[in-house]
């Protein structure tokens, strides 16, 4: 996409200011299998996608995350994902209520993101604000969740290349790098609309796993002990006030807010990234953080899986080199993008100042070396969390004897608390992984 382009279309950037009594959403309803044969027969975009065969339609819910209800919707003439927020919780209950209207910033975030990486986010035919509903591009097998995925020890040859590629083009595209000032500054405005899902992150990343909390959980009784030393660190507790704050404070970018492995679909040769009802404008390394660290959670969770016809060793370094190559991949791309438009619109370092190679050349290392470290440690807090917070991953989860199970998680959030409080010290990706593996080795 050239600048032109992109200058054109900046408009998607500049979004309406909505009153709170428009997020009020009266008229909703909670859809199931009936009621929405019934919605899709109301609805043209819909219709025009699935056509009006409705007896043919096959349905099925497919939610297995923690907030929303999910169908597929198959017809003879095509298919669509339906989404729909709900008021509360999913994985909690009605106990721990929720904005719905958190489907708002999730669809207005996979259209803007969809136009800057279009190959790797699904297109949004249909959203309904007051169902707080999206009906989006069915992405069909073999398509799995990349978490899935990497149970299973299934390779993707292109993942470092397709992810970087999307970090690198929707976080440079949303920043002041390439935006004005007014444009970035009303963007921001409207994303901040997303408090509700913001607070549930500060409260499950940042708070409750140094605290005690009802929604805590570990792998008991195996991990008490390591639960409660997190719980009386108090330098892992003065890293995570810094992190907090960055994450509260600092609107850099268009970030996804939860880009972890289960917020990824695949296959071999294609690479899908969904479900950012998260999204606002936060620190970029809050995005690049949550892939490694849980690309770091599956790499420990392999001996759990491993067996006698498979060690996992091989998968286990193919992991590792995925960590390394999107790393570097991103920041080679990030720049890339930053040099072929250091002329152009972005205002947070003008050329007229900025005006010599070897100064340029300082604020590139400068602003690369903070991105990687806010990386490291958001990517560490978000595996502690995983480990004695709420929400665990199947990773882990999925692994049969507790006991092998506790030991994975004992050294992935050994890890974490060694990239989180020695971030400043690591250099690069690659010493990242000597630090996975010596842990491991422990």
């Amino acid at each position: 996409m050239t600048q032109k382009q992109l200058q054109k279309s900046s408009i998607l950037l500049v979004l309406p200011l909505y009153p709170k009594s428009t997020m009020a959403s009266d008229g909703f309803r909670p859809l199931d299998e009936k009621s929405l044969v019934e919605y899709i027969k109301s609805t043209p975009s819909l219709v025009s996608i699935l056509g009006k065969q409705f007896d043919k339609l096959e349905i099925k819910e497919v939610g297995d995350g923690n907030l929303n209800f999910v169908y597929i919707v198959v017809a003879p003439s095509g298919s669509i994902v339906i989404k729909q927020a709900l008021p509360y919780i999913r994985c909690i209950g009605e106990s721990w209520p929720m904005a719905k209207e958190r489907a708002y910033f999730e669809a207005t975030a996979l259209k803007e993101h969809a136009r800057l990486s279009p190959k790797h986010v699904p297109e949004v035919y249909h959203f309904d604000r007051t169902m707080c509903l999206i009906g989006m591009r069915y992405l069909e097998p073999p398509h799995i969740i990349l978490r899935k995925g990497l149970i299973a020890g299934v390779e993707y040859p292109l993942l470092a290349q397709h992810i970087s590629d999307y970090m690198a083009k929707t976080l440079f595209f949303t920043s002041l790098l390439y935006l004005t000032t007014t444009d970035h500054k009303r963007a921001v405005a409207e994303f901040c609309g997303n408090v509700e899902l913001c607070r549930l992150t500060e409260q499950v990343v940042f708070s409750d796993p140094y605290k005690v909390s009802e929604y805590n959980r570990c792998t008991s009784p195996y991990l008490d002990a390591d639960a409660e030393a997190v719980r009386n660190d108090n330098g892992l507790k003065i890293e995570v006030a810094e992190l907090k704050s960055k994450f509260c404070e600092r609107a850099q970018a268009l970030i996804h807010g939860d880009l972890h492995t289960g917020s990824l679909m695949v296959t071999h040769d294609s690479t899908q990234v969904i479900d950012p009802e998260f999204s606002f404008y936060g620190p970029m390394g809050f995005d690049i953080g949550a892939f490694i660290g849980n690309l770091i959670l599956a790499y420990f969770s392999q001996d759990g899986h491993a067996e006698q016809a498979n060690n996992r060793k091989s998968y286990k370094v193919w992991i590792l080199k995925t960590i390394t190559e999107t790393w570097n991949l991103f920041h080679q791309k990030f720049l890339a993008l930053w040099d072929e438009h250091k002329d152009g619109p972005g205002e947070a370092y003008l050329p007229e100042i900025y005006n010599n190679t070897e100064l340029r050349q300082l604020v590139k290392q400068k602003y690369m070396k903070e991105l990687f470290e806010d990386t490291l440690g958001f990517g560490a807090a978000k595996m502690i969390r995983r480990i004695v917070g709420v929400a665990h991953v199947e990773d882990f989860e999925s692994i049969k004897d507790v006991a092998k199970r506790a030991d994975c998680e004992r050294q992935a959030l050994s890890c974490a608390k060694k990239l989180l409080k020695e971030r400043r010290n690591i250099k690069s990706i690659e010493e990242v992984v000597s630090t996975i593996e010596q842990v491991q080795l422990q």
